[in-house]
């Protein structure tokens, strides 16, 4: 399959893969979002061998963009302000490796904007933790993680974990949203 030049892809781990995959399928210009694991040598982690925080892999949402509708650096801005990037591996009540807060750079110029964000929040005092490391193989999770939150939105989960995020983007990211109204 060739690669669309049109678009980028940019990796994030904030925690649950499905708050993150929740967050950035809000935003215009993106094409597409996955979740999946990354970080970790192990070849086609199961979601069963990443939870014993073992495989060194992190859950992710590899988002699919279009940087004529939205920039890398927006993205950057929605995922330090969607989730806690003090703590280390934790969000929440989601403890382990697996949680950890992490920009998967897909080009030196992500590198340089990751860093450059990052700074400026510990510049204003924000003892940042979020790893800053060169994608890798990326390795989607099972069928019944894509769309969960789409799909499950009753989940107990959802309801209090998602949901609150997705609200947050709504409300904070007003002028990034898709045009099509979503649940």
């Amino acid at each position: 399959m060739d690669a669309d030049p049109s678009v980028e892809v940019a990796t994030f781990g904030a925690g649950c893969f499905w708050c993150v995959e929740a967050v950035f399928n809000e935003l215009k210009g993106v094409r597409s979002v996955v979740s999946g694991y990354m970080g970790g040598p192990l070849k086609n982690p199961t979601y069963e061998q990443i939870c014993t925080g073992q495989t060194g892999h992190a859950e992710v949402a590899q988002v699919t963009f279009d940087p004529e509708q939205i920039r890398f650096e927006e993205l950057l801005e929605v995922f330090w302000k969607t989730h806690d990037p003090t703590t280390l591996n934790r969000q929440g009540n989601d403890k382990g490796t697996q949680y950890r807060s992490a920009v998967f750079y897909h080009s030196d110029q992500q590198r340089q904007l990751a860093e450059t964000f990052k700074q400026k929040l510990r510049d204003a005092g924000v003892d940042v933790v979020t790893e800053i490391t060169a994608a890798d193989v990326f390795y989607p999770a099972e069928d019944y993680h894509q769309d969960f939150f789409a799909q499950n939105n009753g989940h107990p989960y959802c309801t209090f974990v998602v949901r609150p995020k997705v609200e947050k983007v709504r409300e904070v990211f007003a002028d990034k949203l898709r045009d099509e109204g979503r649940s």
